[in-house]
Order: C-alpha cells, then structure tokens, then sequence
C-alpha cells in the first residue's frame, strides 16, 4: 500500500474514532450528569440542546489545549457558542435597526416604523449569560419581537463580560447606557418618564441592580425621572444561600446547574473560582450576617406548593475566614439585590418577575417579589409551570422552539404595553 494513501486512511480512522469518542462522552454526560423532571416541557428537545451545549464545552477545551485558537479557553467556547447555539437572525420587519455607542458602550436600537406621532416608551434589555457569555447578536431576534409587538424602542447592551472584565464592570455599563438614554430620548422619540429596564438571568441581576443605582440617583439629581419599572426574567439575585427548595429540586436540571450558576458567580465577581465548594456550603458568609438575611432569604419564605421533595442539609454554621474575605464583594446590594435594604427596596419601581419551575433561579425570583410587595412595590408575577431556565431565548426557534417560551414572551409584551 502507497505510504500516503496509508497515512490518509490512518488520519481518517483516527479522526472518526475520536468523533466517535466524543459522541459517546457527550451522550454519557447528558443522560448521567442531568436530571428531567415528568412535567418538563419538551424533554428531547431540551436534552439536545444539553447536548449541542456539552459538545461545544468539550470542543473548545480541546481546540484551546491544542492552541488553535486565540484568545482564553472561554473566548474559544464563546466563538463556539455563537456558531452553533445562536439564534439565525431573521430579517428585521417594522423596525429601524442601528448599533450605536452610548457614552462608550455598545448597543443596539431598534425602532418601530412607521415612526409615531407622539413619544413611545423605552426599553432597556440587558442578556443573560452569567455575565460570561451572551451579545446583543444572541438576543437579536428577541429585540426585535419586543420591540416590533409591544410598539418599544429597544435598545439593546453590549456591556464587557468576565473573566475579562470583573464586577462592577457589566453594572456600570448598564448604568451608563441606561441614564444616556434618559438624556437622549427624545432623539429617538422616546417619553423619558416611561422608561423600563429589563433583562434575563444575569441580565435580571443587571436590571434590580441598574434600578436601585438609579433610584439613589434621584435624589442627588431632581431632574432624573424616575424609572417607570423593571422586568426580569428568571433573576440571579443572591450569593448568599444555595440551599433553597429550588437548588436543592433543580441542581441538575438543565440548562442551569447548581454548580454551574456558583461558577458564573464567581467570575463575574473576582475570578476566585475555587471557592465553590465554600460557596455552596454558605461558608463565605460571615455567621452574623447569614442570621441576619435570613428575614430575607429563607426557605420559611417560599410558598408552600414550592417546596415539594426540597431535601438537604442547610448550610454549614462555620466560616472559612479566606473565604470571608475574598468574596465580601458579594454581600453588596448591586451584587445580590435580594441584600438591599427596606429603604432602598422601596423607591424602586413596579416590577414584572418571571420564575420558571424547573429553575435553581425560581425561589429568588420568589423572594425578590416579596420583599418588593412587603415594601408597597406593585409586582407582576407570570410563572411557567413547566419551565426550565433559558426557555425565553426558545421562544421561536424551529424545531427548536418551546411554546411556553413563546407564552411568556408574549406575556412580557402584554405587560410593557400597559405602560
């Protein structure tokens, strides 16, 4: 046999071996690693995308370990991200859409056409992603659905992302892109006065933090209008407790895991990712304080029909004192909202929160809405019985699509409208 023929069936022997590998591995650790709930919706689907998510973790270990491509391990997934799990943008119908900067931040608006006689409301979209991953492209076909059905102009953030850029980084993006488009809105034939923050996941975080910035800032600048109100959708808002009823029904449910929501935590404040574990265990949370919280974060807080099969162990009664003091940052309000205090909480705006069932997000999402609602503040609450987290960007996806995705974005839409 020609040595070169015999080297090409060898590469392509072994090419297909390792395909093979990894398909395997990829299987394995979809049908091992995560746990589907009966009333799920749209298990097979949802284990695909796993699947797509697991694939894409494991290719971009090895393209970085082989240094094939440029940039950190998690720059490489990011590019892999957007390839393979990004939404196809669809042709843009109705709307006038522009990337701009605001006061040095990238973003995208999108206005409605034709455009109005009179002053439209503005909304502000902040993505999910852990602070880690996520662009204004990934959330582009749901921009514009906001914008083009609830009559909006949107515009869209592209605030700097961990490990590059650590906390308060992403916040004072927002804040800046938020109080520039204040400023600006009636160039975009904006009402100032009916202006909505929002975002999902680490964009809710975003959204609770923005709005209690703003509402400091009122007072210092009698000229601010107030914010009208905030969504957020499925909301990250504490550091402090990850043994409540949702993380202990949903630590493996896809596409969010325990683990996985502690990681995005950690890198979005200081990269001290090795700390999870003490994390998990509460131990970075001095003992005084964790007494102190628990009037605000508490499974005793949680609705009852919340709570079925949440069994565990409540968090460790020690401290690790490096822990302490490494992830103190944590404890700050425009980190872990649910920490704000009574005061703050109540000169923030009407607020829409969005839990989904299968969520480890769900009970803060349940916390932050009582501690708007025992502080006078009108919340509209939708939950997504059979939701898991991330549902919202599956809205309208092909094959790929899930309808209570689509029910909840619609339920959004309804709720800006009244506004």
């Amino acid at each position: 046999m020609d040595v070169a023929v015999w080297a090409v069936s060898m590469g392509l022997a072994l090419g297909l071996g390792l395909l093979l590998l990894l398909i395997s591995g990829v299987i394995c650790t979809v049908y091992s690693d995560s746990v589907l709930p009966p009333a799920i919706q749209g298990p097979g689907k949802l284990r695909l995308i796993y699947a797509v998510q697991v694939t894409i973790a494991v290719l971009g270990n090895i393209v970085h370990s082989l240094g094939l491509g440029s940039g950190s391990q998690l720059a490489v997934i990011r590019y892999l991200r957007g390839k393979m799990l990004g939404t196809m943008n669809k042709k843009a119908v109705g709307l006038d859409i522009k990337d701009e900067v605001f006061d040095g931040v990238p973003v995208r608006v999108y206005q409605p056409l034709p455009r109005a006689a009179g002053r439209r409301r503005g909304v502000m979209f902040f993505h999910g992603g852990g602070w880690v991953f996520g662009s204004i492209n990934d959330y582009d076909h749901l921009c514009q659905y906001i914008a083009r059905e609830s009559g909006s102009v949107v515009v869209s953030v592209e605030y700097r992302l961990a490990p590059e850029h650590r906390y308060p980084t992403q916040l004072d993006d927002c804040l800046t892109a938020t109080l520039h488009f204040i400023r600006t809105a009636a160039e975009y034939g904006v009402d100032n006065t009916r202006m909505v923050v929002s975002g999902d996941s680490a964009g809710g975080n975003l959204t609770a933090a923005v709005c209690l910035r703003v509402s400091g800032l009122e007072e210092e600048s009698p000229k601010l209008p107030p914010l009208r109100a905030q969504v957020m959708i499925y909301p990250a808002l504490q550091m402090v407790d990850f043994t409540l009823p949702s993380y202990r029904q949903n630590q493996c449910v896809p596409l969010l895991f325990k683990t996985r929501m502690i990681f995005f935590y950690l890198q979005y404040l200081n990269g001290e990712v090795s700390l999870g574990e003490e994390v998990e265990a509460g131990q970075h949370v001095p003992l005084a304080l964790r007494t102190a919280y628990r009037k605000w974060i508490n499974a005793d807080l949680i609705p009852d029909q919340f709570k079925s099969g949440a069994h565990g162990s409540s968090p460790t009664l020690t401290a690790d004192d490096e822990a302490v003091d490494l992830l103190k940052r944590s404890l700050e309000p425009t980190f872990s909202p649910l920490l704000a205090s009574d005061a703050a909480i109540s000169k923030l705006p009407p607020a829409y929160i969005l839990t989904c069932e299968f969520d480890v997000l769900r009970d803060d999402g349940l916390l932050f809405k009582k501690r708007l609602e025992d502080n006078g503040i009108p919340v509209s609450w939708h939950h997504v019985p059979d939701g898991f987290h991330g549902i919202v960007s599956f809205f309208d996806n092909g094959y790929l699509t899930f309808p209570s995705g689509k029910l909840a974005v619609d339920n959004v839409v309804a709720f800006l409208k009244d506004i």
